[in-house]
């Protein structure tokens, strides 16, 4: 695996339905841009994709909820997740969308292929319908009460009280999410992946790493409880899985295979052939043959994904890719456990969460102090917990008084005695070694511990092993700062300038490396060394392979007479008072969610937050009904004449119900003004009105004062 031509790397594709928090960047993204980093500085062909995942019902229960489309939901978040990413220094090759035209054309064609070689089974089921919406009900279109741990917002798909995994018909009481209607059960038909014909491969695969008896991947390798849930999974027998589902959004069903009409492909199809899409507009964009990553021998595959996703990354769409034929396996899914916060589960409905964006903001130029706290608790093998406390020590402890600390001490003193110079040395100088039992040891040997750890480093993080690695560059700082210490150069210099030479010599080389293995974990801090030791930027072009072959022939990192420039300060320490604010910002958020949790039960809920920004979009005017009269062959619409002082409008608004057409002209409403127009049963709309809607569903004009009726902005 390791001597693979080429490594494809992918990350979970977020779902672009919510912003992002500490959670996710520790569970799939941090972990993989690390490993990234890592394979670059090695040399190695390298490419990592990720995108929007953008399809599914929760998107259009959350645009349904905020009353929008859901195309203006997927692009809220695109953009916000880009901000995030951009903001943390996660280095993507291409970060993509599945909404990108090149997605759907790359996901029909598997489904086209796929449905050609006769390997779906085209099922008849009954499911759950609303009859007031007249549409099928995927499974978060559907709530109850949970029949093992009685939550009565249970989805039809999960409880999210007791986490258990649900299917619709074993929820008490279901309701459809749309119309608060009982659902019928009715008949409906979708194409299925027959995963239990796959279940002698896939065990061989998984439990062996070999396929038809060659090997293609070390098993061992593979984390305990992937491979724990794989098993488990198998064990229980595989059953065959829904590919399609009824739904208004998402990628088409190909029109031309016979009974695609108003069928989208299941979201855990789409999805994954996201990572093929990627790659196929990265490699379109710079040239590339996309082949080349995903079917050749030569090339290796590695997902990182929360454990919530293993069996979809390491059984369905494996199994996909072999039913397809022609594609590369995964070498390895290394799904980290969950982050929790201050001890309790992070969780996006409380707002018990530090969210990526918010903290981008509130601690602008320390991206680097969350990705090494991150690291340091990534939660690799079983859950670990964030809490602002261990931030702040691990800034002030590690960060501070022992990296920071120990790069400034070398290049302040290279400066004070040498001008900034790397001095000339007698390698043959023996020098007080903090490693060896000894009381002194030679410069050689203690230059030999530097290579030691970059070798350790290296196969920890080849590994997987993020948090060890980060370990092995620690200790080297730990190690320089007690080589310091132990000479105390400071009086050295004075009864011996010739050892001093040696000592200082010798914790530039520490620094050096550590400019280079600071990388992939603190990119920011990283760049700043090497500017500081005067040195170019890290381009990702296999620097750290040179070193390592550098130190193989004995050879200085950084050579005597290298100018070093003006050293400054790498991190500072958090006060106690921000931590604090943290915490108490922290709770504060949590206890007004829960108030307004607990709120009237038949008021609708706050929609989720907005920026000023968002809400200044919204040109809301004044206006007065002119006339009004219904649209022919319906029962709920009415054709709306508005006046807005400035120019007449028609608006379109499904009021009917509610309002004798006659009554209206003369009355004073508020119009959204810059809505984009759209056509109604062949009427253009030109606008919006607000309405206010109490309990029972009856229908009241906001209106605004007298004097005020048209053509005033509402702020």
């Amino acid at each position: 695996m390791y001597n693979a031509q080429r490594i494809l790397v992918t990350s979970a594709l977020p779902y672009a339905n919510g912003p992002l928090h500490i959670g996710h960047l520790t569970g799939a993204y941090l972990p993989a841009d690390i490993y990234v980093r890592f394979q670059r500085l090695m040399g190695k062909d390298v490419v990592y994709v990720c995108g929007s995942d953008e399809h599914g019902a929760a998107i259009t229960i959350r645009a349904r909820q905020e009353g929008v489309s859901p195309q203006e939901i997927i692009d809220k978040y695109h953009v916000l997740f880009e901000e995030a990413f951009r903001g943390m220094n996660i280095s993507f090759d291409i970060y993509h969308r599945t909404s990108a035209k090149i997605h759907h054309e790359t996901s029909q064609e598997f489904f086209r292929h796929l449905e050609a070689q006769g390997e779906f089974e085209k099922q008849t089921s009954e499911q759950y319908y609303d009859p007031e919406a007249e549409q099928f009900l995927a499974d978060r279109y559907i709530t109850g009460t949970c029949p093992k741990c009685s939550y009565d917002k249970a989805y039809g798909d999960q409880c999210e009280n007791c986490g258990s995994s649900l299917s619709p018909n074993e929820l008490i009481d279901p309701k459809s999410t749309i119309t608060d209607a009982k659902p019928i059960l009715k008949e409906t038909f979708h194409w299925y992946l027959p995963l239990q014909k796959y279940e002698a491969w896939l065990r061989e695969w998984i439990e062996q790493g070999k396929l038809d008896g060659k090997e293609l991947h070390d098993a061992s390798l593979w984390k305990n409880h992937v491979l724990g849930q794989c098993k488990s999974w198998l064990d229980n027998g595989l059953l065959p899985r829904a590919m399609t589902r009824d739904l208004d959004w998402g990628v088409d069903v190909p029109q031309e295979i016979e009974g695609s009409d108003g069928k989208k492909l299941y979201v855990w199809m789409d999805a994954p052939i996201g990572y093929i899409s990627a790659t196929k507009e990265w490699a379109k964009q710079n040239d590339k043959d996309w082949k080349d990553y995903w079917q050749s021998e030569d090339s290796s595959l590695i997902h990182f994904i929360g454990k919530d996703n293993i069996v979809f990354h390491c059984l369905i769409f494996p199994a996909i890719l072999k039913a397809h034929g022609g594609y590369v396996l995964p070498q390895n899914v290394p799904a980290n456990q969950f982050l929790n916060l201050e001890g309790e589960k992070l969780s996006t409905s409380r707002n018990w969460a530090i969210w990526v964006n918010d903290y981008l903001k509130e601690w602008e130029g320390k991206e680097d102090e969350l990705r090494f706290y991150l690291a340091k608790n990534m939660p690799e093998q079983k859950d670990s917990d964030f809490s602002w406390k261990g931030f702040q020590e691990a800034n002030n402890n590690e960060l501070v008084n022992n990296l920071a600390n120990f790069i400034n001490r070398v290049l302040v003193l290279t400066h004070k005695y040498y001008d900034g110079v790397v001095p000339e040395i007698d390698e043959d100088l023996d020098i007080a070694g903090p490693r060896s039992e000894d009381e002194f040891a030679f410069h050689d040997s203690e230059y030999l511990f530097l290579f030691d750890q970059l070798h350790d480093y290296s196969q920890k993080i080849r590994r997987f092993q993020f948090r060890d690695g980060l370990k092995s560059l620690l200790e080297i700082s730990s190690y320089g700062n007690q080589l310091l210490q132990f000479n105390a150069p400071w009086k050295l210099v004075k009864e011996d300038p010739e050892r001093t030479k040696v000592v200082m010599h010798l914790a530039i080389q520490y620094v050096t490396l550590l400019s280079v293995l600071m990388e992939p974990y603190l990119p920011q801090a990283s760049a700043r060394l090497r500017s500081m030791l005067a040195l170019e930027p890290l381009k990702g072009q296999g620097e750290l392979l040179e070193i390592g072959n550098q130190m193989a022939e004995g050879e200085h990192i950084l050579p005597s007479g290298h100018q070093i420039s003006a050293s400054e300060h790498l991190f500072s320490r958090i006060d106690d008072k921000l931590i604090e604010a943290e915490v108490e910002e922290l709770k504060a958020k949590a206890n007004m969610q829960e108030a307004s949790s607990q709120v009237d039960s038949s008021l609708p809920p706050i929609k989720s937050e907005i920026v000023f920004d968002d809400f200044s979009k919204i040109d809301l005017r004044t206006a007065t009904i002119l006339e009004a009269e219904k649209v022919p062959k319906t029962d709920k619409l009415l054709k709306l004449s508005v006046d807005m002082g400035s120019e007449q409008r028609t608006i379109v608004s499904g009021i009917a119900e509610h309002f004798d057409p006659a009554d209206l002209p003369g009355q004073a409403v508020v119009v959204v003004a810059n809505l984009a127009p759209r056509k109604m049963r062949g009427v253009e709309s030109q606008g919006m009105i607000l309405m206010a809607e109490n309990e029972a569903g009856k229908l009241a004009f906001v209106s605004p004062s007298e004097g005020f009726a048209k053509g005033f902005v509402v702020r």
